[in-house]
């Protein structure tokens, strides 16, 4: 009782700290509206970084990145693994210059939806089709052209760890259009924060960037390439995270008993 008393505080702090740090990196950014984009994507860099910090220290959840330096410093497609809303803003710490797809209403809120605007983020339909696919891609190959590292959720939205997984359409026809590597990402932050819940559970949330899948495949076989190197990675961190946390209570154990 007591463990699940304090896990809940924490949580609702760290959510408060968290929504806190949020608005006052947009308010102290509103003058990068005028200012060269990269002043915002300094600020948007802090808010990362800060908030991750804020996890951390108020939830005792670290991160472990692995394999980043097989991510291209420049123009490249990055499917990542989606499990929680932590990967939306802290891919920001470890990326030279990211680009995510999201969904177009997002880009409605007032003036979280002008940041994204601000700093190039790529809008997407997800009524409209293969519409909404060409509009998509022309403004990632915009980007890439640009240098940057475009992020985007072959499932399109969130799915808990060990769900079936569903892959969408878009990550192959944007990838048979880019002409860039892919680099799949897998993750399993949902272990340690929840889609649709306000817990947030300690531990370490592990990203490994897998060996980038090269330009050149046919749809299909990238697709199923894809899926299967970046499901087997996802369930490995997800297995490998239950076996630690064991290992961590176990010790836990161990020490009250002596």
């Amino acid at each position: 009782m007591a463990r699940s008393t304090s896990l809940l505080i924490r949580s609702l702090l760290f959510n408060a700290l968290f929504y806190a740090n949020l608005a006052i990196h947009m308010v102290v950014a509103l003058p990068a509206f005028l200012l060269p984009y990269r002043v915002l994507l300094a600020f948007i860099r802090s808010y990362a970084r800060t908030s991750l910090w804020l996890l951390r220290v108020v939830c005792g959840i670290k991160v472990e990145w692995r394999g980043v330096e097989k991510i291209p410093s420049g123009a490249c497609i990055i499917a990542c693994k989606h499990q929680s809303a932590w990967e939306t803003f802290a891919l920001y710490a470890v990326l030279r210059d990211p680009a995510y797809i999201l969904k177009r209403e997002l880009m409605w809120i007032p003036l979280f939806g002008w940041y994204t605007w601000k700093a190039g983020l790529i809008p997407v339909n997800r009524e409209a089709g293969l519409a909404a696919l060409s509009r998509m891609t022309t403004r990632a190959r915009q980007e890439l052209a640009r240098a940057r590292q475009i992020v985007i959720f072959p499932e399109g939205t969130r799915r808990p760890p060990g769900a079936e997984p569903i892959y969408k359409p878009g990550i192959a026809y944007l990838y048979s259009k880019a002409d860039v590597a892919c680099v799949p990402l897998a993750l399993n932050s949902g272990l340690f924060w929840p889609r649709r819940s306000l817990r947030r559970v300690p531990g370490t949330i592990v990203v490994e960037a897998i060996e980038p899948i090269a330009p050149g495949l046919d749809r299909k076989a990238f697709s199923a390439r894809l899926e299967n190197v970046l499901e087997e990675a996802t369930a490995r961190l997800v297995a490998e995270a239950g076996i630690r946390e064991s290992g961590i209570r176990d010790q836990g154990s161990t020490h009250l008993d002596t």
